[in-house]
């Protein structure tokens, strides 16, 4: 089971301070009960606890790493296994993850959607831009906000988008 790393709370408000690169987001990967994945000790791979953001936490032992990382403030909010055929086959059986966009950066960043691979064992690969376009790179200007996504019986994607108030259906033809 895969889970993105969905963090609330007062924590969460004291690790956004800590600048453009931390802290990033995190694809999970659990595969026994009681794993620990690290919040609010660790962020990724970025240690929290001790640094000026928590002085006084102490790291938990065994911490489980997120099989993928993303770059900080892109708000992963919604994923999905691709279970249809349309597709090419590198896609069959990945996940198509939504990253909403930053609010708290200096350069915006996200409004696109990943894919990542899993291979038959399970584990994540690297991500990789699936879609995007949603984000004036030059202006840091929001076209719209990719939220979820959703495959379909016919195998094409849906992605929700709340800023333009849309939902864009993708489908492939070769």
């Amino acid at each position: 089971m895969y889970s993105l790393l969905g963090i609330g709370g007062i924590m969460r408000m004291k690790t956004d301070g800590l600048g453009d690169e931390i802290p990033p987001g995190e694809l999970n990967r659990v595969t026994a009960a009681g794993q620990h994945f690290g919040y609010p000790y660790w962020n990724g791979h970025y240690k929290v606890a001790g640094s000026p953001a928590a002085l006084d936490l102490k790291e938990p032992a065994n911490a489980v790493y997120p099989e993928v990382e993303f770059p900080a403030h892109q708000a992963q909010l919604g994923m999905a296994f691709y279970n249809g055929k349309q597709f090419p086959a590198k896609y069959q059986g990945g996940l198509f993850v939504a990253a909403h966009g930053s609010w708290n950066r200096s350069k915006a960043t996200g409004a696109l959607i990943n894919f990542i691979p899993v291979n038959a064992t399970g584990t994540a690969g690297k991500a990789e831009v699936f879609a995007d376009g949603w984000l004036d790179s030059e202006t840091g200007t929001y076209r719209g906000r990719p939220v979820d996504v959703a495959p379909m019986k016919d195998g094409s994607l849906l992605i929700s988008d709340d800023y333009a108030g849309a939902i864009y259906r993708v489908s492939y033809s070769n």
